[in-house]
């Protein structure tokens, strides 16, 4: 691992052992508990269940990356993992009032791609489906997608709702105007998200979701966002801030104050740890008998009662 790494995570509060233990949650997942003063402990999944969780107000779920269209190693059907990823939601003990898509439900930004994930989360049992843009599903103007996936939303594609005292915000940090290698949110969007937040108040739980991390996971291959830092500013007065993106499809965790990040599983490819490889793409050499076990999903139960948020990242297998 570079020496880059070990800077960006080290000045943030995890060191290299800690952000190995990191990775190694991938195909066992995580619970996050969220304490009325806003910071965010983790438990392995077979840890006892906080009564909190147990009794929660509701259920949202993220699912991300599902690169629909993607056809080659090591994995040739994409569409069979994320109807298993729809499975899995489907088994859920209590129905997610929420589904949230962090980005590239398409490999290729077509109208077929589009229309069968549309197909598939038609049969997922939650509520209401919100998403918010990967590189993959994007061009110039982005038609394609607005028209599929961003009805009701700002600009290109940016939008804010509030459920039961939690405020969510879905960011579109692909939209680049140039060559730029890393996310950008861009000024449009940030005034826009100023003015979203100035009229909520600092004690609301809030769920911001984006594609690209925003938090410099590894700059060198894109995975960060570039004017993140103004955003995050903007969020730092609350209590408590848990931001969920995927793009790098592997599970990470960072927490700045009381702003937590966490990263998703891909329901389609792994990817390799930051610096471990090349440069980042799927992971070719995994056997099929363990694919299921490096993708996933995020399930997130919230109590309003005791202020308690938790996140259970599961595998597909």
């Amino acid at each position: 691992m570079s020496d880059q790494i070990k800077r960006d995570i080290t000045n943030d509060g995890i060191d290299r052992r800690g952000f190995l233990k990191c990775m190694a949650w991938v195909g066992t997942g995580v619970v996050w508990s969220l304490s009325s003063g806003g910071l965010l402990t983790s438990r392995a999944l077979g840890d006892p269940v906080p009564a909190a969780e147990a009794s929660s107000d509701f259920t949202f779920v993220q699912v991300s990356d599902s690169h629909i269209g993607f056809a080659k190693e090591p994995n040739k059907d994409v569409v069979a993992t994320f109807n298993r990823a729809i499975e899995k939601i489907n088994a859920l003990p209590r129905q997610p009032e929420v589904l949230l898509h962090t980005g590239d439900l398409s490999h290729r930004a077509v109208a077929a791609e589009f229309d069968t994930v549309e197909q598939i989360l038609k049969s997922a049992k939650v509520g209401e489906r919100f998403y918010v843009p990967g590189e993959h599903d994007v061009d110039d103007e982005s038609k394609l997608y607005l028209d599929r996936f961003g009805k009701n939303t700002h600009g290109k594609g940016w939008q804010s709702f509030d459920l039961r005292g939690v405020h969510f915000v879905g960011l579109n940090n692909v939209a680049s105007t140039g060559d730029e290698v890393l996310g950008i949110l861009g000024q449009e969007q940030l005034n826009w998200l100023k003015k979203d937040l100035d009229g909520v108040k600092d004690s609301t739980p809030l769920v911001v979701f984006a594609h690209v991390p925003l938090w410099s996971v590894y700059p060198k291959w894109g995975w960060g966002t570039q004017d993140a830092e103004q955003a995050l500013a903007l969020m730092r007065r609350f209590a408590a801030v848990t931001v969920l993106n995927g793009h790098i499809h592997q599970v990470l965790q960072k927490r700045e104050g009381n702003i937590k990040f966490h990263t998703a599983c891909s329901t389609a490819f792994p990817q390799p740890q930051p610096g471990t490889a090349p440069s980042p793409g799927p992971i070719k050499s995994v056997a099929a008998e363990k694919l299921r076990s490096m993708l996933g999903l995020t399930r997130v139960d919230f109590s309003a009662k005791d202020r308690m948020l938790a996140v259970v990242d599961d595998t597909l297998d």
